[in-house]
């Protein structure tokens, strides 16, 4: 799992911090990065390794996670499956030379803004509507209660919505268990439950799929 270094920096001015913002939503989604259209999924995720890190899977091993599941059972599946193959939402800023917007260019901030809107909308996958599913991830606390979350985003990767800019939609889901879990922020978990392709807009970050959770268990396997 990635380690987290904090560091000081010197206060910044707004259109500093707009380009530094830019700069981490390109990095953290990957909307301006070729990857997009190869590989929807974060960069580091991969489907031997869903919770991130620095190991990599071979392509040919990716679909190995995913598990059509038993009558019944859920179905165990890859943040990839979520995502439209047919979705690109790099094309919008292909040609653009992010290296010409220096701190205090207005365009970054345009720019900025244009690429949360499209992170925003990011479609989802409506063949995984209504599906049982078995997905794991990290944390996002919404509501808490007596010391369990009682409502949570669920995120691919680690210090997503936290440290760095939320992912695209349709890479977030608005999970609320059945029961509250005794977990905190950035704790990596299983989710068990029906998925819905259902927008909900939070402080976080916007969400395009929801959970209703019958089970929030602790991750176990992958990559460490």
């Amino acid at each position: 799992m990635p380690t987290v270094h904090a560091r000081s920096q010197a206060p910044a001015s707004n259109s500093s911090k707009a380009f530094t913002r830019l700069s981490m939503l390109i990095a953290g989604a990957g909307l301006a990065a070729a990857a997009w259209a190869a590989e929807p999924a974060p960069k580091d995720t991969t489907a031997t390794n869903p919770l991130g890190g620095k190991a990599a899977a071979p392509a040919a091993a990716k679909p190995a996670l995913s598990q059509p599941g038993q009558p019944g059972q859920a179905r165990q599946i890859t943040w990839e499956e979520l995502v439209p193959k047919d979705w690109d939402p790099a094309k919008e800023f292909k040609g653009m030379d992010l290296s010409a917007l220096d701190d205090g260019d207005p365009r970054a901030n345009e720019l900025l803004m244009k690429m949360q809107e499209v992170s925003n909308n990011a479609p989802t996958n409506p063949t995984m509507n209504g599906v049982e599913v078995k997905i794991p991830g990290f944390i996002v606390p919404l509501e808490e209660a007596k010391g369990e979350v009682t409502e949570f985003l669920l995120v691919p990767y680690f210090g997503a919505c936290i440290h760095t800019p939320p992912p695209p939609a349709n890479q977030i889901l608005h999970v609320v268990p059945q029961k509250g879990a005794k977990f905190r922020a950035m704790d990596t978990v299983w989710v068990t439950g029906k998925l819905q392709t259902l927008r909900n807009d939070s402080m976080m970050g916007v969400s395009g799929y929801h959970v209703s959770a019958a089970n929030v268990t602790k991750y176990t396997g992958g990559a460490k």
